[in-house]
């Protein structure tokens, strides 16, 4: 075992790891973040999406030895307490949530989307969310919930900043 520390969701851990554990693994079995979700192990799915350093990254395909020194922002970092994001509350409004095995991974992707496209077209929000695979939708929903969220950023861009510590 090795001694890790790991910066996520604003929360600094001291951990002991196995060298070839996975960053998803650490996070749903040793701190029971369980909102990024194990899909396929293969990087293909999506479903175990997280922020590293603002970009979106498949947590299955990270070696934990690599998340160290890196900002590590889950599904569960983006809300307040009970206040949900900006980008959460459009998914449910615009009933982009099925089954919500994806929901996680495409809310992960569009906060990085969004953080670096405020206003992005349909082709841009398609290829964000290129990598994350849900098998109950057509995207059409989850496409609107995309553009609710930025249409919901631009009028309050305070309300969709960081982790909230």
């Amino acid at each position: 075992m090795e001694k890790v520390y790991l910066k996520i969701n604003g929360d600094n851990h001291q951990l002991e790891v196995k060298k070839s554990w996975n960053l998803l693994y650490v996070l749903r079995q040793v701190l029971k973040l369980t909102g990024a979700k194990c899909g396929c192990s293969t990087g293909d799915c999506g479903a175990c999406k997280v922020l590293v350093d603002g970009e979106a990254k498949n947590s299955c395909t990270i070696n934990v030895m690599k998340a160290v020194d890196k900002n590590i922002v889950t599904i569960e970092g983006l809300a307040a307490g009970p206040k949900l994001h900006p980008i959460q509350e459009a998914f449910i409004e615009a009933g982009a949530v099925q089954c919500g095995f994806c929901t996680p991974g495409m809310i992960i992707s569009t906060k990085a989307l969004l953080d670096r496209t405020p206003d992005p077209n349909e082709a841009e929000i398609v290829k964000a969310l290129d990598n994350n695979i849900c098998r109950c939708t057509g995207y059409v929903k989850i496409v609107e919930a995309v553009r609710l969220a930025s249409a919901k950023l631009r009028i309050h861009p305070e309300a969709g900043g960081e982790v909230h510590d």
